[in-house]
């Protein structure tokens, strides 16, 4: 028997474009004081990034496939990484051999290294209501006249959507220099593409501007509403205030959704003006009868996909709002100033409300993949005995 275990070591979490580096480990586990010991082989072992796809058959109508297949796909001796997944395949990189003719005393083990580029062409991670595209490592290997055994690591894959293009603006920076070290030959965002691209995320999602909004039914104004951005990050709070005395309609309760809103692109709906799955991701609901003013807070989950667009599907964000609103005034309770008494207001036992509500679009961008690596659903590693 020979142990195989596949370790990521920097975490199970990828920005498109980023270098992917795993250590994979053969062991014999055999002590060489055992009787029984003996040397353990191994004809070959690969290892290649795939992208498998699956979706939903109520909610999506793919066009029927091709009878055309390889005739040796059959064959448990050839290596296919998507052999018995859901779905298929539908992008991968070229298999790396790791070696060939591997050799092992017992209590031996070697350990090789793996790396490569996360394809900047594939969908980012995401498991929806209507398709799911899920990103594994799969590391192949054979005995000689034996079937091939496969090792497969999910990790997770976030991609940069509509980011700025080159040249980097030169007079916006994030990090403070340090005049006491030299600067890296070329230019540090020159060499380091992944941390420019971070830096420009940063760019992108730290820039303020006050966006406010005049709430109003068909009755009148309702309040006015305040939001500092509307691009964020994962992980970041999503922060909005109310101003409700500037109203003519007293507000009961406001309640604010994060929401996705995911939509199968119109040739591919199984139903003509099928509607899109909503999804919640938290919700701060507030009574605010007779208050000036008051705000909430609603953080990003870090292990939320950001928006996209593939040609079967597209991702979007928005904030959900919904207010209870009264038809008729409502007195506040009144306070003599000279008085000593502690008196107790009750509210109206009925009050005639409206409903309404409003979704506010915006933009969730990814982060971070070390930060989004401590709330991984995967670990970066696993193991197999061949």
């Amino acid at each position: 028997m020979i142990e195989v275990v596949a370790s990521m070591s920097r975490g199970p979490v990828f920005l498109a474009g980023e270098l992917l580096e795993c250590l994979i480990t053969f062991t014999n586990p055999m002590s060489h004081l055992s009787t029984s010991a003996s040397s353990e082989m191994l004809a070959w072992a690969s290892a290649q990034i795939h992208c498998q796809f699956h979706a939903s058959e109520s909610r999506v109508a793919l066009p029927a496939q091709g009878a055309k297949q390889d005739v040796q796909a059959g064959s448990d001796t050839v290596l296919i990484p998507s052999r018995g997944e859901r779905g298929q395949c539908m992008l991968d990189t070229p298999p790396k051999i790791l070696f060939c003719d591997l050799r092992l005393d017992p209590g031996e083990s070697k350990t090789y290294s793996y790396s490569e580029i996360v394809p900047t062409d594939g969908p980012p991670s995401f498991r929806g209501q209507a398709v799911k595209y899920v990103y594994k490592l799969t590391i192949g290997c054979q005995r000689v006249n034996s079937p091939i055994k496969l090792l497969r690591v999910p990790f997770r894959v976030l991609v940069l959507h509509g980011m700025p293009e080159p040249p980097f603006p030169q007079h916006e920076e994030v990090a403070p220099s340090n005049p006491f070290l030299e600067e890296e030959e070329g230019g540090r965002r020159d060499a380091r593409p992944l941390e420019r691209a971070l830096d420009m995320l940063m760019i992108s999602t730290s820039r303020r501007c006050a966006h406010l909004f005049n709430i109003t039914n068909m009755r009148g104004k309702v309040a006015k509403f305040c939001i500092f951005k509307t691009v964020y990050r994962l992980g970041e709070d999503i922060i909005g205030t109310f101003t409700f005395s500037e109203g003519d309609i007293p507000c009961l309760q406001y309640s604010v959704s994060l929401q996705s809103e995911e939509e199968v692109q119109q040739q591919y709906q199984r139903r003509p003006g099928q509607s899109p799955s909503i999804t919640g991701h938290g919700r701060h609901l507030e009574s605010c009868l007779h208050t000036a003013s008051c705000h909430f807070s609603l953080p990003v989950p870090l292990n939320v996909t950001p928006g996209f667009s593939t040609d079967i599907v597209s991702l979007r964000w928005r904030l959900h709002f919904e207010f209870v609103t009264a038809r008729e005034p409502v007195e506040p309770p009144t306070v003599l100033q000279n008085q000593s008494e502690v008196t107790v207001w009750t509210g109206a036992g009925h009050v005639d409300v409206d409903t309404f509500s409003w979704d506010l679009p915006i933009k969730v961008l990814p982060t971070n993949p070390a930060l989004a690596s401590y709330v991984s659903q995967f670990s970066g590693t696993n193991s197999i005995n061949i």
